[in-house]
């Protein structure tokens, strides 16, 4: 005789089913609309008493910026958890959740669309098609990497309903790599070093985020189906924090690089607090400093818990705080550079 164990969709009535379902959603649409209010309303209080003017229509372009990052890292994090799962033993793969490429390189075509738009149009919002000289992205840097960006969403998502899901890889990494580029423009001093340091931060980043985010539906999809794929679960998740483990420390040397390169040492502390740019990344090293702990402990869960799958649970809220990470990653890259002072 087989043990069933019981679940949501097998509950006799169909409220107490639909009621967790309905309360996960609506905690999704709130965790949304509160990452969408902080590019939104962010320029805002960054800017406050820093004497600082930023573009027109900062916000706008913080939120698109931000939309394209967490386009990039829901693709990529299924390609890196699929990897992952395929390297544990007994992991029932046919159990694979629903794909949400598709839906992630429509966000980030219309996205980078959004920011090539605004570079047709001298980094302004346009009002009017007539504002945009569609033509003049050809001609410039700014431009031809924008309408990169464009192409490569596209083609991530054309990659995605094919029969080799696995070959977006490539636009995917011509996204991030675009990405790097102009962040870094050719007057910087040093722009090479600049624009590798970016594309190993934001390759780790959106492994990181999106890694975890499909590993934890991954978990999910396993749970119902037999107390093997408990513990082929629990060895997924104990494998990408290790390798997570990694990916942070990638993370925070390019990061603090790319920080100093920006703020030269003697002035941090002070541009901290007196820049739009030093607030914004003293939010986000609070967020990831929240990242760690979060990971921290369900590191630790997932070697002393009976239940190695509790861990989850600080997984999850490690989820949501990546996300306003990226939240604020799209504010900081709209914001006007820091001042080198000497």
């Amino acid at each position: 005789m087989t043990l069933i164990r019981p679940t949501a969709e097998a509950a006799g009535a169909s409220g107490p089913a639909r009621r967790p379902a309905a309360g996960r959603a609506v905690a999704l649409l709130v965790l949304v609309a509160v990452a969408a209010l902080i590019p939104l309303l962010g320029p805002r209080s960054a800017l406050d008493g820093t004497g600082e003017a930023a573009a027109p229509g900062v916000g706008g372009i913080a939120l698109l910026r931000a939309a394209l990052f967490a386009a990039l890292c829901v693709p990529v994090g299924e390609l890196f958890a699929a990897r992952l799962a395929r390297r544990v033993p007994g992991a029932p793969l046919e159990r694979a959740p629903r794909s949400w490429t598709p839906y992630a390189a429509a966000v980030g075509f219309v996205a980078a669309l959004g920011l090539a738009s605004v570079v047709a149009t001298g980094n302004l919002l346009p009002h009017h098609l007539s504002d945009m000289d569609v033509g003049g992205l050809y001609q410039s840097r700014d431009g031809k990497l924008a309408l990169l960006e464009v192409n490569a969403f596209l083609a991530a998502g054309l990659c995605a309903l094919s029969r080799r899901p696995t070959a977006q890889v490539w636009p995917l990494a011509a996204v991030a790599l675009a990405e790097a580029l102009r962040a870094h423009p050719a007057p910087e001093h040093g722009p090479l070093v600049g624009s590798g340091l970016t594309l190993v931060h934001v390759t780790c980043a959106a492994l990181w985020t999106g890694g975890l985010l499909h590993v934890l539906r991954m978990l999910r999809a396993w749970r119902a189906s037999s107390e093997a794929a408990d513990a082929a679960g629990a060895a997924l998740l104990g494998l990408y924090a290790r390798v997570a483990a990694v990916l942070f420390a990638a993370l925070t040397a390019t990061g603090a690089w790319s920080a100093l390169r920006r703020m030269p040492p003697g002035t941090v502390l002070d541009q901290l607090t007196a820049t739009s740019y030093g607030r914004t990344l003293l939010a986000k090293l609070v967020l990831v400093a929240a990242v760690a702990v979060l990971a921290l402990r369900a590191r630790l869960r997932l070697r002393r818990a009976t239940d190695r799958l509790s861990a989850c649970v600080p997984a999850r809220a490690e989820v949501v705080a990546l996300g306003l990470v990226v939240a604020v990653s799209g504010l900081l890259t709209a914001l006007p550079l820091p001042i080198r002072w000497s």
